[in-house]
């Protein structure tokens, strides 16, 4: 597969989302990935429900352009193997719990001591110190002890209020990824590998530093949610049509300008609380309130004429259903579609960076559990007796003797 990560090797020990999710970026843009399996039904998330030719979509949709190979490493020998394969890798990945790799021996001096430069690089939920390091983590600890449930319930004394995505993961996913390609540029200047440690908790904390927390910026002077106004900062942007919802930006003088010749209410320009961009902040709910009542009257498509023809920022709002077959995704090529051998027609959305030097192709489907084993430690240098002999033994399985 070309792309600008051609010719790096990953070795993939993560289960889920945030670790998949990183390492499919990786294979998305090129690397030759390698995702190490347990032989009693791999990655906990080929198991989950929405399952079609015994693969589930949320395996699909994070472990596409990867091979699969199953090693048990809890047994020596299966460690032994995983330590080969790290000889020639530039990235090693993995998300166990601190320590947890260590105990097994694949903890970073173990695959060093074979890979002197690789990148090794560990993902947890809650950092690496401290009494919550070892704790159990799911994406909902994260948001609640981030303060992302605060923010998205809108002010400190409302309901939290989850976002109904797993937003954690993705995020540290896509950090992960950026950072090792980071510490690769690094090592291509220095020739010397480095441990990237990236967690959940921190992840989510920068991300919603930038705005989210904004009142809390200055020490000394910080402010509450209600006080420096981004308790609803979002919440004015949906708006019920007469037919469905729609999403509509009118900050700025000329914005609001332009929803007021739009919504044919000129008076709006002449109201002193709407005067000013302060002016309507400080009177926001009988901003909103006005705006939804002008909306209600109209349908969805006769306000993308209407507001559009005054340039101002709208969008419907699409269900899922709809998102696939609208006319800018498409245009853009967003989706694509491909057949897997198991699982029939799949639709998925391409990796969203384009490389003009590089480009990328339409990675291969994701493999069935050990599918790989057998030519990827023949790559390796094992010799077919020795391969054979893992899988006699037990420590190394194919997609034959794989319990998916």
């Amino acid at each position: 597969m070309p792309g600008p990560l051609k010719g790096f090797r990953v070795i993939d020990l993560t289960t889920m989302i945030s670790g998949p999710l990183a390492t499919m970026t990786l294979a998305d843009q090129g690397a030759d990935v390698i995702k190490i399996e347990h032989p009693a039904g791999g990655d906990h998330s080929r198991q989950v429900t929405g399952r079609r030719g015994g693969f589930s979509a949320s395996f699909l949709n994070n472990n596409r352009g990867k091979k699969s190979v199953t090693l048990n490493l809890k047994d020596k020998r299966g460690v032994d193997a995983a330590l080969r394969l790290c000889e020639t890798a530039d990235v090693f990945v993995q998300n166990f719990r601190p320590g947890v790799a260590e105990r097994i021996g694949l903890g970073e001096a173990a695959v060093r001591a074979v890979c002197p430069d690789i990148i090794y690089t560990s993902i947890s939920g809650f950092g690496f110190e401290g009494d919550w390091a070892g704790k159990p983590v799911y994406d909902p600890l994260i948001q609640a002890l981030s303060g992302l449930a605060s923010v998205q319930g809108g002010a400190d004394d409302a309901r939290p209020r989850l976002v109904r995505t797993i937003l954690p993961d993705k995020l540290t996913a896509i950090q992960a990824a950026q950072s090792i390609t980071a510490a690769l540029l690094a090592r291509a200047r220095t020739g010397q590998g480095s441990h990237v440690q990236i967690s959940m908790l921190d992840t989510v904390l920068a991300f919603l530093w930038s705005s989210d927390m904004a009142g809390y910026t200055f020490v000394g002077d910080e402010v509450t949610p209600d006080q420096s106004g981004t308790a609803q900062t979002f919440v004015e942007l949906i708006y019920q049509t007469a037919d469905g919802w729609m999403a509509v930006s009118a900050h700025t003088d000329s914005t609001w300008a332009g929803l007021a010749a739009a919504v044919e209410r000129p008076d709006w320009l002449d109201d002193p609380r709407f005067a000013t961009v302060a002016a309507r902040e400080e009177n926001k709910p009988a901003r909103l309130e006005l705006t939804q009542e002008a909306l209600l009257q109209d349908t969805t498509d006769s306000w993308m004429q209407r507001l559009g023809a005054q340039d101002v920022p709208c969008a419907p709002v699409l269900t899922r259903a709809e998102v696939y077959a609208h006319p800018q995704v498409v245009a853009n090529g967003i989706v694509v579609e491909q057949n897997h051998p198991q699982a029939g027609p799949l639709r998925q959305a391409r990796t969203p960076a384009r490389f003009s030097g590089t480009p990328t192709d339409t990675p291969s489907p994701a493999r069935r559990l050990g599918e790989d084993t057998r030519a990827v430690l023949a790559e390796a240098g094992f010799e077919a007796a020795e391969i054979d002999e893992l899988i006699a033994s037990g420590a190394a399985t194919d997609t034959q003797d794989s319990k998916e």
